[in-house]
């Protein structure tokens, strides 16, 4: 009778895991001698049942001699680790230097020629390229310019309207009214017509010690006899 494939998953009923805890153990316990007997291997085996129960076996005297060496053997191996992976950071601590060496090595070449020199060795695609980019760099540059000019005017536009209200505020408050400039072709109009006046402009009568009659030197000349 062919028996099947044992499916390696926890058995649920505790009688049949703990049969099979037993000869598994057995037969770890008869293997791990035999590799010692038959490989002259140092070998230790250290089982811990479910319940807490202790099984071991050494080729050594000592179990303790066998866990010493494997402690001694595994710090060792982090030093050499240590020192391995130390090396690969610095290779590639020196490979990252270079590839930047390269890098600023380029991007000074690209610079000086973009200013107009080492063009010796350049092609006329290169040059057609450095010609392109420094076109595009100059529109980019008017384009900035010219925003920032806009901005500029705005702002001085927006002065002058808080100027002109805080002049028509001070000018409220002196008791002075403000008078606007007769516009075009209205120079000839009547003198006596109130003057028209736009937004906060407001008519202002002037008074003068103005008289209509002949001087008085002549008055007083037709008095004497």
């Amino acid at each position: 009778m062919v028996r099947g494939k044992t499916q390696m998953k926890r058995i649920e009923n505790a009688a049949s895991r703990q049969v099979t805890f037993s000869k598994r153990r057995n037969g770890l316990l008869k293997k791990a001698f035999e590799l010692s007997v038959l490989c002259d291997a140092e070998v230790a085996l250290i089982i811990f049942s479910n319940r807490g129960k202790l099984f071991e076996f050494s080729s050594c005297s000592s179990l303790n001699n066998t866990i010493d060496r494997f402690q001694n053997r595994v710090k060792d191996q982090g030093l050499s680790g240590k020192a391995v992976q130390d090396h690969d950071h610095m290779e590639l601590a020196n490979g990252d230097t270079s590839s930047m060496a390269k890098t600023i090595e380029f991007i000074d070449s690209s610079r000086r020629k973009l200013l107009g020199d080492g063009l010796e060795s350049c092609s006329i695609d290169e040059l057609h390229q450095i010609e392109n980019q420094l076109e595009r760099s100059l529109a980019k540059i008017r384009d900035r310019k010219n925003l920032m000019l806009s901005e500029h005017i705005e702002q001085l536009r927006e002065k002058e309207i808080r100027l002109l209200e805080q002049n028509a505020e001070l000018r409220e408050k002196c008791g002075m009214q403000l008078i606007c400039p007769p516009s075009n072709g209205e120079e000839d109009g009547n003198e006596d017509d109130d003057v028209e006046t736009e937004g906060d402009c407001r008519t202002m009568e002037v008074e003068t010690e103005l008289f209509i009659g002949p001087p008085k030197r002549q008055r007083n000349a037709k008095k004497t006899p």
